[in-house]
C-alpha cells in the first residue's frame, strides 16, 4: 500500500512538473493576449495603429532572440498604454 501511494505521488508530481515546463509564456505573449482580448474596446480611430503595432510586435517576437522579445514587450507595453490613455480621455 505504501509503495502504491508513493508511486502515485511521484507520478502526479512528474506530470505537474512536465506541464509547467512545456508552456512557458513570456511577457510578450501575455501582452499580445491582453491586446487581443481588448480589441473590441479599442476606439475605431485607433484600430489601424493597434493592428500595425501587433504586427510589429509579432515580427519582433518571431526573431526568437532576447532583443526581439524585449522589442516586442516594449511595443506591446506602448500600445496598451496608448489604449488605456485613450479610454481615460488622453490624460
Amino acid at each position: 500500500m505504501n509503495r502504491s501511494v508513493l508511486l502515485g505521488l511521484f507520478v502526479t508530481a512528474s506530470m505537474m512538473a512536465s506541464t509547467s515546463f512545456a508552456a512557458e509564456k513570456t511577457q510578450c505573449d501575455v501582452n499580445l493576449q491582453t491586446i487581443e482580448n481588448g480589441k473590441a474596446q479599442v476606439p475605431q480611430e485607433m484600430a489601424d495603429q493597434v493592428e500595425a503595432s501587433v504586427k510589429q510586435a509579432k515580427a519582433d517576437q518571431a526573431k526568437g532572440t532576447k532583443e526581439g522579445i524585449d522589442d516586442c514587450i516594449a511595443e506591446t507595453n506602448d500600445i496598451i498604454k496608448t489604449i488605456t490613455d485613450a479610454h481615460k480621455g488622453g490624460k
